[in-house]
């Protein structure tokens, strides 16, 4: 599959690429970013994937994170996908941000006029690990992370492919979307409105309905905005807890739900994600 390099940054000894190509489950270009560090000029590494949250694009955990200090000293390949279709062609809903361009939620849509481009999960966990498995210097060991919606999408992405990748974390997941405003509005619309499908999508859910164990690491600021009615970790510590299901909830004292959190913290999650992909 033809992939198109359009930029190159050196970064800490490494490169951050841009790339654009036509994805056959989206049916439209897409975009992504790849941070190569140092260790990749010489050998083939391990990836982190990194999933952003509603409004963003690859742009923003890029600009914004620092996380690439960090992959370069541990040897890490950053991978970075957009976070919906775009294009003319592809459906949106302009005045709204929780819904279409910027709003995938990571999941497979089902319903018209949705369907036919909002293939995010089988884009994420299949159709870009083989394009950059193809084509970039990275092995087949995978970890994944995210952050609010990329949380979500981190925490299904984990849950429902068991083996596919060796570590998971998030940043203030939405880990009950069934139950909020956000996951309902985008559940309804690309999935339809029979509620018990979109439990496949629903990482409390997934646990509560048997998804095989692998450790959760969470970071959640007290101080976050859309904590009270978006996110409910609770709801996820609960049915760890009940399901004896490794997760590990990091209370953030004073901290938001911006990228200064993420920021705070990126590099504590690479470490931990580097342990599992040595």
């Amino acid at each position: 599959m033809p992939v198109e390099h359009i930029e190159a940054i050196k970064e800490f000894g490494g490169w951050l690429n841009r790339y654009r190509h036509r994805s056959q489950l989206c049916h439209c270009d897409m975009t992504f970013s790849v941070y190569l560090p140092p260790a990749a000029a010489t050998a083939k590494v391990p990836a982190v994937y990194w999933l952003s949250g509603l409004t963003c694009t690859d742009d923003n955990f890029r600009v914004k994170a620092g996380a690439q200090r960090y992959a370069a000293e541990l040897g890490l390949v950053l991978v970075i996908p957009d976070t919906s279709p775009r294009g003319a062609d592809v459906p949106d809903v302009p005045e709204r941000y929780d819904l279409g361009q910027g709003a995938g939620f990571y999941v497979n849509a089902t319903q018209a006029p949705w369907a036919t481009h909002y293939q995010m999960y089988d884009y994420v966990t299949r159709e870009l690990p083989a394009l950059v498995e193809a084509n970039l210097p990275l092995t087949d060991a995978r970890a994944i992370t995210g952050h609010s919606m990329g949380g979500h999408g981190a925490l299904i992405c984990a849950l429902k492919e068991p083996g596919r990748y060796r570590s998971v974390s998030a940043f203030a997941p939405i880990c009950h979307p069934m139950a909020c405003g956000w996951g309902q509005g985008c559940f309804g619309a690309y999935l339809g409105k029979e509620r018990e499908t979109w439990a496949a999508y629903d990482a409390t859910r997934l646990i509560e309905d048997g998804a095989a164990a692998i450790p959760l690491l969470i970071d959640q600021g007290t101080d976050d905005e859309f904590l009270a009615q978006q996110l409910h970790p609770t709801s996820l510590e609960r049915i760890c807890a009940a399901r004896k299901f490794p997760l590990t909830l990091r209370w953030q004292e004073g901290y938001d739900h911006s990228y200064h959190f993420i920021a705070s913290f990126i590099g504590e999650h690479l470490a931990y994600h580097a342990d599992h992909l040595r």
